[in-house]
């Protein structure tokens, strides 16, 4: 084999990527088609809009109490069984999703799906950190590629039930494939090694968990101008650093051992993912609203001017994980996130009067500069620490990741509210934001360029 050739990977790691794929696949087609569901449910039920937006922010808090558990789960009982435990209760709850028959009853029923549905991609990570090694960004590149053609198919999916079912059938069309799902993972998961239990962090879960919900609370609520955000942000603050400090005085009992982030890699990759997500669904934010509101475009022709973005991502994730082997973390992370300063640029320099051709191929670059800065950056980051150190990273790098979002949202939505207060001229606001986005961008490629280089990466990938 030449050097330029790519080293096989076992068939039996694609079968298991395969398996793991199927419980994100289906948490993120319900996503989006709960989401184009909202406006039926709510007239199904006669409640307001502030009430039915809980089904969708009441899923995102329960994502954020489960993560602490990831790693704690994993080392009591082992990555295979949770995964297993987790999709099959989010198949029972989707069909208690779909015969609620109330509007709380249903936001309740989302709770448990949301801790549920926020334990499968952990588990995803775990498993193919174990058996894919030092192949990983290459392997969970093709493996996320069906999540994402999920997440880009489940608003026309849910539209489809819309039109010919109830809302109630965008829950009950999980119940078919995730029983032939698992029943595929079930044979096809390698039995789980041999787990070490540890006491479960009674104290540190009452502090993160919490903490953690709140700040999503918080944010959601600011970037909504609604009362309490900063009681709840105040409050979650404290419950955090509370944690960290025990946390750092009784490492070995923590739910999270934070001296992971003492490495310079690990460090780098949370710090890495954590922007990754903020460029990412501050764009989701910002991009439909430039369109909507300060160019005057039609939904329809803003969904599809959006589409580039979505197909950008999908085209870069089967290439990355190669590329990521062949030229380290840092190279490809580092390029991605300065693809996608490049394709957030014309937005910022071209306000109302960039032709919408332009701006659709700068969607189109920007979304394959996104697609190319989490998965390197994570599978440095898992190849950094010991095998038996795993749970605690994919706890860390999950909770950095996902709070990513909403922090981004919160804040360039706080910030153009700011901008379109103290500006007469609605397009200056928005290339201010824009700007602001942009300097995301920048600040993933400074901190991608800590990440390791090729030779770095594969000698700690062939430790791990």
């Amino acid at each position: 084999m030449s050097d330029n050739a790519a080293p096989h990977i076992d068939r039996r790691v694609w079968t298991i990527a395969a398996a793991c794929s199927c419980g994100p696949l289906m948490s993120g087609i319900d996503a989006t088609m709960v989401n184009v569901s909202l406006d039926t449910i709510g007239r199904t039920f006669e409640a307001p809009l502030g009430l039915i937006q809980w089904v969708t922010s009441a899923y995102l808090l329960a994502l954020a109490l489960a993560l602490p558990l990831s790693g704690w789960l994993v080392d009591r009982f082992g990555a295979r069984r949770i995964f297993l435990c987790c999709f099959s209760a989010f198949v029972i709850c989707s069909i208690l999703c779909g015969s609620a028959g109330s509007v709380r009853l249903l936001i309740a029923c989302r709770i448990l799906q949301g801790i549920a549905g926020g334990l499968l991609a952990p588990m995803m990570q775990m498993m193919m950190a174990r058996h894919a090694g030092k192949h990983m960004a290459r392997v969970i590149g093709i493996a996320a590629m069906p999540v994402m053609v999920g997440q880009m198919l489940g608003p026309s999916l849910g539209g489809l039930i819309l039109t010919w079912l109830s809302w109630r059938w965008t829950f009950f069309v999980n119940v078919p494939v995730g029983l032939l799902a698992l029943a595929f993972a079930w044979k096809v998961l390698p039995r789980d090694e041999t787990v070490t239990p540890r006491r479960l962090d009674i104290a540190g879960f009452a502090m993160i968990s919490p903490g953690l919900a709140l700040l999503l609370f918080g944010l959601v609520s600011a970037a909504h101008g609604e009362a309490g955000a900063s009681f709840a942000l105040g409050i979650s603050l404290v419950l955090l650093a509370a944690f960290a400090f025990r946390a750092l005085r009784w490492p070995t009992t923590a739910l999270i051992d934070l001296r992971l982030f003492a490495g310079r890699t690990f460090r780098a990759a949370a710090a890495t993912q954590f922007l990754s997500n903020a460029i990412n669904f501050g764009g989701q934010l910002l991009m439909p609203l430039y369109f909507l509101k300060l160019r005057g475009t039609p939904p329809g022709l803003t969904g599809l001017l959006l589409a580039p973005m979505a197909l950008g991502v999908f085209f870069a994730l089967p290439i990355m994980g190669r590329l990521s082997e062949r030229f380290g973390a840092r190279a490809i992370s580092g390029s991605g996130a300065m693809i996608a300063f490049i394709g957030t640029l014309p937005f910022a320099l071209g306000g109302a009067d960039m032709p919408l051709a332009v701006l659709a191929v700068a969607l189109l670059i920007r979304g394959f500069g996104v697609g190319s800065i989490t998965l390197p950056s994570a599978a440095a980051a898992y190849a950094s620490v010991p095998r038996e150190s795993l749970g605690h990273a994919t706890t860390a790098i999950n909770i950095c990741q996902r709070f990513g979002g909403p922090v981004g949202t919160t804040g360039l939505a706080i910030f153009l509210q700011y901008a379109l207060a103290t500006t007469d001229i609605p397009a200056t606001a928005y290339t201010w934001t824009f700007w602001l986005l942009s300097g995301l961008a920048a600040a993933g490629v400074l901190a991608a360029s800590q990440l390791p280089g090729a030779r770095a990466s594969t000698s700690t990938g062939s430790r791990a």
